[in-house]
């Protein structure tokens, strides 16, 4: 019997963690049961878990620990695939998709690592991959530009997309704490994994900006092309001087169209205080979407959680139950933009430096900024240690191009009277700026 003359979809979870036990509730409660004409009902037959042994809101005769019977299972429409990491999870996808069923997953990862080839599977199937909660958690960013936001040419994406990297730099904003303390308090709140590497060193943000950048701009974006640093080197000093300068330090993600081609970033940054992203704290996310036709858009919500994930897994998947025959394909471009290299990026800079508290310090850094056609905007002496005969100088810089900035961070550096380069920093570019 074909998919469309059941009375029901069937509907098999890849696992049944804490999002996947949220989504096998609301499936077995009948929460997705819709009344709109012709939508299919929804049925679980089939969820796979690593230990059988384990406690799950599934009823016994449900569940397995073989993805074929899932996979390979005739009763199965739509395959929710909540695994997480690249492998088995891609595999597991590419052979529901070549079986010629709907997939619904949360994998950043998957997507942002195998998305082109996964995405052409499912067009050349007839059959859906959804994964809005791929990016964003229970914000809804994937279906706005895969649909609503198509007429409109995107020339910016900036966002604030990671829960676990806003909440410890809000932490440190507000009460002044040091990276390595705020850390271990977030693990152990559970906001933070036991190895936070994939938050805190930028490589979950640059998943989802990668995704992102691609539904907006039509364009694959290898994960290479993309500059990613994280907030490890972030210190309570540069806070406490951003915030003198009139500035909020948080991990943002971009994809922007700038003169020849399309610049991906992953980074922390100076954000102004007057600019709403600046304000967006804890583990709330953010998307701030420039369309050509619609102009600025603002999406804000949690970004993480069993219940805001499960939202967006639950709502692709009544997307599907609605109209199954319906295929979206991304938007494509002719001449999609060509990706730009970050040493070609242009922005003013936050630097400190730890330097012997002596005359003629000051005179040769802005020597050395000059001859790479660096001008200084301000300057700042600040954390003075009279012991030690030293004093952090802040300087921050007029617009100019990383090629030439990170070149004068090495002459500045072998430089005597400077103890440490401690600190580059990119200021975000906005309308306003801090006076």
């Amino acid at each position: 019997m074909t998919t469309s003359q059941r009375e029901s979809l069937g509907v098999g979870l890849l696992g049944v963690g804490v999002v996947g036990s949220a989504v096998a509730r609301a499936l077995l409660e009948g929460r997705t049961q819709q009344t709109v004409p012709g939508s299919h009902p929804l049925v679980l037959k089939q969820a796979v878990v690593r230990n059988l042994e384990s406690e799950r809101p599934v009823p016994r005769d449900l569940l397995s620990d073989d993805v074929a019977s899932v996979v390979d299972n005739p009763d199965v429409d739509i395959v929710v695939e909540l695994m997480g990491g690249e492998e088995p999870a891609s595999s597991s996808i590419r052979a529901a998709l070549k079986s010629g069923k709907h997939v619904i997953t949360a994998n950043k990862e998957a997507i942002a690592k195998n998305g082109d080839e996964l995405i052409a599977l499912a067009e050349a199937n007839g059959v859906r991959l959804l994964y809005e909660a791929a990016v964003g958690g229970g914000i809804p960013i994937i279906g706005p530009l895969s649909s609503d936001l198509l007429a409109n040419k995107i020339q910016s994406l900036r966002a604030i997309i990671n829960g676990t990297t806003n909440y410890i730099l809000t932490r440190m904003t507000a009460q002044g704490e040091a990276f390595d303390d705020v850390l271990a308090d977030a693990q152990a709140l559970g906001y933070a994994e036991a190895d936070p590497t994939a938050d805190v060193d930028g490589w979950d943000a640059m998943y989802k900006i990668a995704i992102l950048a691609r539904l907006a701009y039509g364009a694959s974006v290898p994960l290479d092309s993309i500059h990613r640093e994280g907030i490890r080197p972030v210190t309570a000093s540069d806070i406490r001087n951003a915030a003198t300068l009139g500035y909020t330090i948080k991990l943002i993600a971009v994809a922007r169209l700038e003169e020849g081609g399309l610049l991906v970033r992953v980074h922390p940054a100076l954000i102004p205080n007057s600019v709403p992203m600046a304000k967006v704290d804890g583990v709330l996310n953010v998307c701030e979407i420039e369309g050509d036709l619609v102009g600025p858009l603002w999406l804000q919500g949690r970004g993480a959680g069993p219940e805001a994930t499960a939202s967006a897994v639950l709502g692709d998947i009544i997307r599907v139950a609605r109209a199954p025959k319906t295929i979206n394909p991304p938007r494509k471009l002719s001449s999609p933009p060509a990706l730009l290299e970050m040493s070609d990026y242009e922005c003013q800079y936050y630097l400190r430096l730890v330097a012997k508290d002596q005359p003629g310090v000051l005179a040769e850094v802005a020597g050395i900024l000059a001859s790479r056609s660096i001008s200084i905007d301000s300057v700042l002496q600040m954390d003075s240690n009279p012991e030690a005969g030293t004093a952090d100088i802040v300087l921050t810089t007029h617009p100019a191009r990383e090629r030439e900035v990170q070149q004068a961070v090495e002459q500045i550096s072998a430089v005597s009277s400077i103890e440490k380069f401690a600190s580059l920093l990119r200021i975000e570019p906005y309308g306003d700026t801090p006076a």
